[in-house]
């Protein structure tokens, strides 16, 4: 699973998804892509199980990009604890995604393979998303 090797503070703020995303919104690498409608955080391991399908599609000579990163911390308390003492621990990993960015990328299979699994790599996803292609 992806995950920082160093950050600068162990714990963020929750932050604001608003408006849409300007980077990484057009296809750079591959032919096709599967790019966010809707805003959310998508964890480490939820970009692990989209990128596990789209190998297994990939087999004979396809190439995949993952165009997303995991950099923000998530606290969580453990259960049964009462309020106070402080922010919990950090368990996981996510990627802020905004609606515009491109967050897989295909290249070297047929048009209409790389569209099923792009589909079925976005039902792993929290965000809605729709497969494009270049051009």
């Amino acid at each position: 699973m992806l995950v920082p090797k160093r950050a600068k503070f162990r714990k963020q703020f929750r932050g604001t998804m608003r408006g849409e995303e300007i980077r990484g919104s057009m296809i750079a690498f591959g032919q096709y892509g599967l790019k966010a409608l809707s805003a959310g955080w998508v964890s480490s391991r939820q970009i692990e199980a989209g990128r596990r399908v789209l190998t297994r599609y990939t087999q004979k000579g396809g190439r995949v990009w993952i165009r997303i990163f995991p950099d923000k911390p998530i606290s969580d308390k453990p259960p049964e604890v009462r309020m106070g003492g402080g922010k919990g621990d950090v368990v996981d990993y996510v990627s802020v995604v905004r609606p515009g960015r491109i967050i897989f990328e295909m290249g070297g299979i047929p048009e209409d393979l790389a569209k099923q699994a792009m589909g079925s790599a976005g039902s792993k996803l929290p965000v809605s998303t729709k497969f494009i292609t270049r051009n």
